[in-house]
This record gives C-alpha cells, structure tokens and sequence, in this order.
C-alpha cells in the first residue's frame, strides 16, 4: 500500500521491521524504488534479496531489468540476463520480454533480435515489444520484415502494432505512398480504422507524404477527435515548405474548432498556429493566438516563447519579441538563437551583439548557428575588428568546421574589405557546397576581381556543383565590373542549361552591364523586351548608367519611367538632376527641382557612421 502510495520511507521502515521478509516484500520494495526513480534504491534491495539466499522469481528479474533499461546500463543488464540463464527461469516469455525492452533501450537491437529469434516461449507482447525497439531506434526495414513476419505466424495484428508501422513509414522517405495505402487497407480489414490511436496515424501518414485530401478525409471520418488528431491535421496544413493562406486559413478554423469543442489546445497546437501566422506574415492572427497562450499560462514555454520570437521578428516588432524572451525562464540555445536572428534579421545589429555576449556572460555556449548570425552582423556592419573577435569565439568553441559557419566568415571578411582572408577561409573549407562558391564569387565580384571569380565558377562547375541563381548573380555582377559584356550575356543565355530561373536581380545586372560598356540604347531595349518593364529598379539601373554617360536623353526617358512606377522615390529626380547638372544643362535640373517640389518629394538626409 505505502509503495503504490508512493511512500518508501515508511514502507523501508514496515520492511526492516520483519523479522523474516519474504519474496513478496523485496519485490514490492524494488517495484516501488523504481516506479519513483530511485533506481540505485532499486538495485540495493535486489541485492539483499541475493544475499537473504531467497529463490528470486520472474518479478524480482522483471524489477532489476527495467531499473537497467530505464539507466541505459547494458553491462549490468548482461548480468542480471546471464542471473537468469542461471536460475532457469530464462524460458518465462514474461522475462523474455523485458529483456529484449531493455536491451531495446539500451540501444543494443542485434541482441534484442538474437534473444527474439532463439525464444521458445513468445506471445503478442514479444513481438509488440520489438516492434516498439525498432521504432524507437528508427529500424525501418526490421520493423517492415517483422510486421509480415507477424502476419505470416497468424499473430493477431493490434492497434500499438499498427501504429507503430505507421509511424516509422511516416519518417522513412524512400518508401513510396502505395505502401502506406496498402497498410490503411489492411486496417480496414482488421476494423481499425475508427480507432483514435491508428487514425491518428493514417493522418499524420497521408500529412507527411503530402496527400492531403486523403489526411482530411480521414479526419472527417473519426467520430471522437481529441486534441491529438486535431494537432496532426493542423500539423498537415502546415507541413510544406511553402505554406499557402489557403491552408493556413484551414489551420486557424481549427482551431477555432477545438475551441469549440472544449477541447484544451497544448503546447504542439499553438507552436503550429505560430508557425501558420508567421508562414503568411498575419500579426493580427498570431497576436490572438499569443493572447490564448496567456489564457493557459504557456507563455513561459522555451519552444512556443521561442516561436513567438521568430514571430515577432519577422514583423518587426524585436521589442516585443524581446519581452518574451525575458518572460521565458528556461532560456535554451535555441532561444538565444531566435532572439539573436531576430535583431540580425531586422538590422539592429549593436543589440544583436549585446545578447550575443550576454549569453556568453551568463555562461551560455554559443552554437554554429548563432555564431553565423554574429559574423553577419559584423558584415553588415563592416567591423573587420569585432568579426575577427568574434572569429576567435568561433575558434575556441571548435565550430569552426560547421560550413554554416565558414560561409559567413567568408562573407565577413569580404564585406569588411579583407579578401585575402575570405579566400584564405573558402580555402579551409571542406567539401565547399553551393553557398560557399556563391559567396565567394560574389565577394571577388565586389571588389571588382572579375576574372578571380569567373575562374572560381569553372572550378566550380569541375567539382559538379550545379550553380544557383546567387551564383549567377555574381557572375553576371563580375562580367558587369570587368566590361565583358559578351561573356556576360553568354552566361545569362547558359542560366537556361542550369533550370536556374531568371529573376528582376539577373536582368538588372544585364542592364548594368550594357550601361557601364555605355551601351544604353541596347539597354533600354532589352529593359523592353524583358518582362520587367515596368519594374524601377531596371530603370533606375540605365538612368544610372545615363548620368556616367552624360546621355540626357536616354536618361529623361527613363527618369520619366521611373517617375511614374515610384513617385514619391526621391533617388530617381535625383539622378536625374545629377544628370542635368553634369551635363550643365541648368534650366532642365532647375525644372526636376521644382517637380520635386510639386510632388512633395523631399530628398532624405545621408547619415555617417563617422
């Protein structure tokens, strides 16, 4: 009674007390140590009964066994296996079973499988038990070969089992979605379909594999939806890469929905509903979420106090992303990650590096991530000094291998006018992937070494790493700065071979490649015949290239163009005024003034660092 209570110093106490405790009492004892934790506890009591020359039984066995699977120690649990060869009690499927969970969660699955193999005596909990050590450690081909093997001996196939399969097919990408359809008819046959556990599955299975349509024909179907089916059916509308208003809007009715039904939305539920309003940038929808996360009481959460930062960061708001931080008490690596990201992404850069060395202030570990996000603060502020600082962090942590981190030091490094140190670093790098040639043949591109990163692209082109459109950016930027216009438009002809989509950033650094040859009536032409015609910063590129040229012309018309895509854009009279000045034509730049003025376009103040 005091052990199931959970009272084991009275019930230690009842037990030294007998004068003569029997089997019964020792295995009552170890059972509640271990329910409660106290697995040396467990083990000392398992020992008295050894040396009390007591004939130990299966529940003695079953209590030490678990005390191992539950501490992770195999040495120990071989030892109390080879106990029970001894005792003979070895045939008992009752042992049989919590052997192969323990060396299961010791992560020892071969001897699992040898012990399964060689059992005489099994039964449904055996193969159950397997299964579950096979889902756990990700075993996607044993799981597959056991499940036929359970229907080949006739076993009667349960709802664990099912779900089991289900869950380990949800995680394996190379099994095709005509197994998971075979697997939902034999579910049927069996009559588990209506069940909530294998449904469940089959959704989260359909969400997964991107069969959406069938995920919520499945759950329309479940008479009893609770809040876990209702997290996997948000879960699938969320699921892709790029998630649609469409689906998100299905996420947020929900929602609505559980709220209707009663149900208690968890922890998992509004981590989804953030990541739908971030997903479509809704501030509104995530600001009421975060007003039901309150409700609950769950806003001191790492994981939702961390979406809720990534939410607010992308709208801007790092204050408020800042407050719940400081609300979340268990502020984990990926907190400080977000919150760190956060002021990175919207260019608060100095505050960006207070936390970074409040976190190392309050003893915390900085990882690869973060430490990118630092040396892209570094380069955006172009403070050679503190990115070397923090290069040196980066050194002494040993993350300076992770590429993730190497590429931004690469771009550091070149932003800050320190080539010779970003070569030096794509040099290090191992197995360069496609972002670490891209940064580098932007950065040689830059600083205006065309041929250095012409050359780098053949090398890379040699080492089969297929080009991207950031890639392509550069290239075309090193033709435009070297003056190779033919090369540059052969490059721009090849992006075709590569299936690299042509964007506005590409044609743009076509049109600044005719304007800088001073070749502007082939630019406009091919501003007209792009696509992008009615986009300004095409023409802001060729009035660009009209003021070099003193082509007043040319450069009205596209000053005209731009005028009327931007009118409150204060650069394009600008420019244009420039123009007129240069080409001391003084009527005309007083005309572009007094437009200004018309438009109430005011020119804003330039600002220094110095």
């Amino acid at each position: 009674m005091y052990c199931k209570a959970g009272e084991m110093e009275v019930a230690h106490r009842l037990f030294d007390k007998m004068s003569k405790p029997n089997l019964f009492s020792y295995n009552s004892l170890i059972s509640g140590y271990t329910q409660m934790g106290a697995f040396d506890k467990a083990m000392e009591v398992f020992i008295d009964a050894r040396k009390a020359c007591l004939k130990l039984d299966k529940f003695t066995y079953a209590g030490a066994i678990h005390v191992c699977a539950q501490t992770g120690d195999l040495k120990l649990g071989k030892l109390i296996h080879g106990l029970i060869v001894v005792s003979g009690l070895i045939e008992k499927a009752f042992l049989t079973n919590s052997l192969i969970d323990m060396y299961c969660k010791c992560e020892c699955v071969d001897q699992a499988g040898f012990l399964f193999e060689n059992s005489k005596e099994l039964d449904d909990v055996s193969w159950n038990t397997l299964m579950a050590g096979y889902v756990r450690l990700n075993k996607k081909e044993e799981i597959l070969k056991l499940l036929i093997n359970m229907h080949q001996n006739g076993l009667s196939l349960n709802t664990y089992t099912m779900g089991s399969v289900l869950k380990a097919y949800c995680t394996n990408a190379d099994i095709g979605i005509m197994f998971g359809e075979m697997l939902h008819g034999c579910i049927i046959k069996l009559g588990f379909d209506v069940d909530i556990v294998v449904g469940t599955a089959l959704l989260d299975m359909y969400g997964k594999k991107g069969e959406l349509n069938s995920a919520i024909k499945i759950f329309k179907i479940m008479p009893n939806r609770n809040i876990v089916m209702y997290n996997a059916m948000i879960s699938g509308f969320i699921e892709a890469e790029s998630i649609s208003k469409e689906s998100a809007n299905e996420a947020c009715s929900l929602f609505c929905e559980i709220q209707r039904q009663g149900l208690k939305p968890s922890k998992f539920t509004f981590s989804s509903m953030l990541k739908a309003c971030k997903a479509i940038e809704d501030v509104v929808c995530g600001k009421q979420i975060h007003a039901h996360i309150c409700k609950y009481n769950l806003q001191s959460d790492e994981f939702i106090g961390s979406a809720l930062i990534e939410l607010y960061s992308l709208m801007g708001s790092t204050e408020d992303g800042l407050k719940c931080f400081r609300s979340t008490p268990k502020q984990d690596i990926v907190i400080w990650t977000s919150m760190i990201a956060g002021h990175v992404q919207n260019g608060q850069f100095e505050s960006a590096l207070n936390l970074f060395y409040e976190l190392l202030a309050s003893g915390g570990r900085p990882d690869e991530f973060i430490f990118s996000n630092m040396l892209s603060a570094c380069a955006d502020l172009a403070t050679a000094r503190l990115g070397e600082k923090v290069h040196g962090h980066v050194i002494k942590s040993g993350l300076g291998k992770f590429r993730i981190v190497q590429n931004s030091q690469i771009c550091m490094y070149a932003k800050c006018g320190d080539i010779d140190s970003a070569d030096l670093t794509f040099q290090e790098t191992e197995n360069p992937d496609v972002v670490s040639w891209s940064v580098m043949i932007c950065s040689c591109a830059q600083h205006g070494c065309a041929r250095d990163a012409l050359n780098l692209f053949g090398l890379m082109k040699e080492h089969g790493i297929a080009p991207n459109h950031i890639t392509f950016t550069g290239v075309l930027s090193a033709c435009s700065y070297g003056g190779l216009v033919e090369e540059g438009l052969r490059y721009f002809e090849s992006m075709k071979d590569y299936q690299v989509e042509t964007s506005v950033e590409h044609y743009c650094c076509v049109v600044d490649l005719f304007g800088r040859a001073g070749r502007l009536a082939e630019a406009e032409n091919f501003i007209l015949t792009s696509g992008f015609k009615d986009n300004p910063v095409m023409w802001r590129a060729l009035l660009s290239a009209c003021r070099v040229y003193k082509d007043t012309v040319t450069g009205k018309r596209a000053a005209r163009k731009v005028i009327e895509l931007e009118p409150q854009e204060a650069a394009s009279y600008v420019l244009l005024y420039n123009i007129y000045t240069d080409a001391a034509v003084e009527p005309l730049a007083a005309n572009v003034r007094e437009l200004m003025q018309q438009q109430g376009v005011k020119k804003e103040p330039g600002m220094s660092w110095i």
